[in-house]
Protein backbone atom coordinates (compact mmCIF):
# COMPACT_ATOMS: atom_id res chain seq x y z
CA UNK A 1 0.00 0.00 0.00
CA UNK A 2 1.37 3.08 -1.19
CA UNK A 3 1.50 5.89 1.75
CA UNK A 4 0.45 9.92 1.47
CA UNK A 5 3.57 11.31 0.81
CA UNK A 6 2.76 14.71 1.63
CA UNK A 7 1.53 13.68 5.23
CA UNK A 8 4.76 11.73 5.25
CA UNK A 9 6.88 15.25 5.21
CA UNK A 10 4.60 16.61 7.74
CA UNK A 11 5.13 14.36 10.32
CA UNK A 12 9.21 14.76 9.16
CA UNK A 13 8.74 18.43 9.69
CA UNK A 14 7.43 17.70 13.56
CA UNK A 15 9.92 14.92 14.45
CA UNK A 16 12.69 16.93 14.01
CA UNK A 17 16.30 16.14 13.71
CA UNK A 18 17.07 13.71 16.97
CA UNK A 19 19.92 11.69 15.96
CA UNK A 20 18.01 8.34 16.76
CA UNK A 21 15.48 8.98 14.20
CA UNK A 22 15.15 6.08 11.77
CA UNK A 23 12.69 5.70 8.77
CA UNK A 24 11.59 2.03 7.67
CA UNK A 25 8.87 0.55 5.49
CA UNK A 26 6.36 -1.44 7.38
CA UNK A 27 2.84 -2.32 7.28
CA UNK A 28 2.70 -1.46 3.55
CA UNK A 29 3.45 2.25 4.62
CA UNK A 30 6.17 4.11 6.00
CA UNK A 31 7.10 3.97 10.01
CA UNK A 32 9.24 6.96 12.06
CA UNK A 33 11.61 5.28 14.26
CA UNK A 34 13.29 6.76 17.56
CA UNK A 35 16.08 4.61 19.29
CA UNK A 36 14.84 1.78 17.29
CA UNK A 37 11.63 1.64 18.26
CA UNK A 38 8.23 2.88 16.70
CA UNK A 39 6.67 6.12 16.94
CA UNK A 40 4.12 6.38 14.02
CA UNK A 41 4.08 6.08 10.90
CA UNK A 42 2.24 6.83 7.61
CA UNK A 43 -0.44 4.09 6.13
CA UNK A 44 -2.05 4.98 2.81
CA UNK A 45 -3.74 8.80 4.24
CA UNK A 46 -3.98 7.62 7.67
CA UNK A 47 -1.25 8.24 10.72
CA UNK A 48 -0.61 5.30 12.72
CA UNK A 49 0.21 6.14 16.27
CA UNK A 50 2.00 4.03 18.79
CA UNK A 51 0.69 5.73 22.20
CA UNK A 52 1.54 2.86 24.69
CA UNK A 53 -0.96 0.49 26.88
CA UNK A 54 -1.56 3.08 29.43
CA UNK A 55 -2.61 6.05 26.76
CA UNK A 56 -5.13 4.00 24.35
CA UNK A 57 -8.25 4.23 26.14
CA UNK A 58 -7.59 8.13 26.22
CA UNK A 59 -6.80 8.06 22.54
CA UNK A 60 -9.42 6.27 21.15
CA UNK A 61 -11.72 8.97 22.92
CA UNK A 62 -9.95 11.69 20.58
CA UNK A 63 -12.05 12.95 16.83
CA UNK A 64 -11.51 10.41 14.06
CA UNK A 65 -9.36 7.78 16.04
CA UNK A 66 -9.20 4.26 15.84
CA UNK A 67 -7.88 1.07 16.83
CA UNK A 68 -5.10 -0.41 14.96
CA UNK A 69 -6.33 -3.63 13.59
CA UNK A 70 -3.37 -4.54 11.03
CA UNK A 71 -3.81 -8.17 11.27
CA UNK A 72 -7.24 -8.40 12.27
CA UNK A 73 -7.62 -7.86 15.83
CA UNK A 74 -6.85 -4.87 17.18
CA UNK A 75 -3.30 -3.89 18.53
CA UNK A 76 -2.91 -2.44 22.53
CA UNK A 77 -1.49 0.89 22.37
CA UNK A 78 -2.24 1.47 18.80
CA UNK A 79 -4.06 3.73 16.81
CA UNK A 80 -5.14 4.85 13.54
CA UNK A 81 -5.83 8.49 13.23
CA UNK A 82 -7.91 9.49 9.60
CA UNK A 83 -6.76 11.88 7.32
CA UNK A 84 -9.38 14.50 8.73
CA UNK A 85 -8.09 14.05 12.15
CA UNK A 86 -4.34 15.26 11.15
CA UNK A 87 -5.71 18.10 8.51
CA UNK A 88 -4.71 20.54 11.08
CA UNK A 89 -1.13 21.20 12.18
CA UNK A 90 -1.32 21.28 15.66
CA UNK A 91 -4.09 17.92 15.75
CA UNK A 92 -0.69 16.31 14.02
CA UNK A 93 1.91 17.79 16.34
CA UNK A 94 -0.29 16.58 19.05
CA UNK A 95 -0.11 13.09 17.49
CA UNK A 96 3.20 12.89 16.36
CA UNK A 97 4.53 14.02 19.94
CA UNK A 98 2.58 11.27 21.59
CA UNK A 99 3.87 8.29 19.58
CA UNK A 100 7.38 10.34 19.84
CA UNK A 101 6.80 10.22 23.92
CA UNK A 102 6.30 6.59 23.90
CA UNK A 103 8.85 5.71 21.73
CA UNK A 104 11.57 7.52 23.75
CA UNK A 105 10.05 6.10 27.03
CA UNK A 106 11.36 2.36 25.51
CA UNK A 107 14.74 1.26 26.15
CA UNK A 108 16.53 1.75 22.40
CA UNK A 109 17.18 -1.27 20.43
CA UNK A 110 19.88 -2.43 18.49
Amino acid sequence: MAYDEALAERVRALIGTDPALGERAMFGGLSFLLGGNVACGVLGSELVVRVGPDAHDEALARPHARPMDFTGRPMAGWVYVAAEGVSGDEALREWVEAGARFARSLPPKG
